[in-house]
């Protein structure tokens, strides 16, 4: 099939409807709307870097964050254009970035040629799961009333996982407990990286309000948000002791949000 240009930073398009039939009935039919995904490979000046299983849509927000929080582009004006391309099940993104970025990017890949393995073992690599990061500056906790009835704003926000479920959503919501932004994808990473493209794009200050992630709270998602300098993180689903630790480490505040019990700040720490 050949390359098309696609529209790089479309809303997700309307889910695909499949029909079914219950196991314990065959006559029991119906149709369900599912949720999308695609194969999405980016390159950088034309070498190939990563392929990302993502949910179609908000393309430009997506690569806009994942080069910030990968640490290829250290700012939006290291990144010159990107042309997505589709073919059949799959995209392609072709990014530009500057040559400080890019010769960057080289040396690091260079680093981790020759581990052995699986492909994820070695020193770099293990460096590359456990970066060093720089320091978010103190930002203060916000107020218990913007936690209020959080998970229906979530669900009222999540247009696109109303229709096909299986869908993580990360949002933006800002001091006044208004969601001012939100992207939902099949992977929690990269709906953190859309938001946060998202947010770079429209010059949001991440130390305003907090993000808040539906999925669970990863070591990675720590990593994003340290780098995109956001000041709170919300998640609806508990943190695991290591992600406390770095949240702690690096001056992000960490919240989790239970079902049925006040929000627990776990970091900072108490006292």
């Amino acid at each position: 099939m050949t390359n098309a240009i696609t529209d790089t930073n479309a809303e997700p398009s309307t889910p695909e409807k499949f029909e079914y039939f219950e196991l314990d009935d065959t006559e029991m039919n119906g149709a369900s709307a599912l949720a999308r995904e695609t194969a999405l490979a980016i390159s950088y000046n034309g070498i190939s870097q990563a392929v990302m299983m993502v949910s179609p849509g908000n393309f430009e927000d997506f690569i806009r964050g994942f080069s910030i929080t990968s640490d290829v582009v250290h700012s939006l004006d290291e990144i010159y254009d990107i042309q997505v391309t589709e073919s059949g099940d799959s995209h392609h993104a072709e990014v530009a970035i500057s040559s400080r970025a890019f010769w960057a990017l080289k040396r690091s890949r260079r680093q981790l040629a020759g581990t052995s393995g699986c492909g994820i073992c070695g020193t770099d690599a293990v460096d590359q799961a456990l970066p060093q990061l720089t320091g978010l500056t103190h930002t203060p906790i916000p107020n218990a009333g913007l936690f209020g009835d959080l998970r229906d704003r979530i669900s009222v926000a999540q247009q696109v996982a109303r229709c096909s479920g299986a869908l993580h959503a990360a949002l933006y919501i800002d001091t006044e407990g208004h969601v001012r932004l939100c992207r939902e994808d099949i992977g929690r990473h990269n709906a953190m990286d859309k938001l946060i493209g998202a947010m770079i794009q429209a010059g949001q200050n991440p130390r305003d309000g907090f993000v808040v992630v539906t999925s669970r709270c990863s070591l990675e998602l720590i990593h994003k948000a340290v780098r995109a300098h956001i000041g709170t993180l919300v998640s609806l689903s508990a943190p695991t002791a290591l992600t406390v630790q770095w949240a702690r480490r690096y001056g992000l505040n960490l919240i989790h949000v239970p079902h049925h019990s006040a929000p627990r700040v776990y970091s900072p720490a108490p006292g």
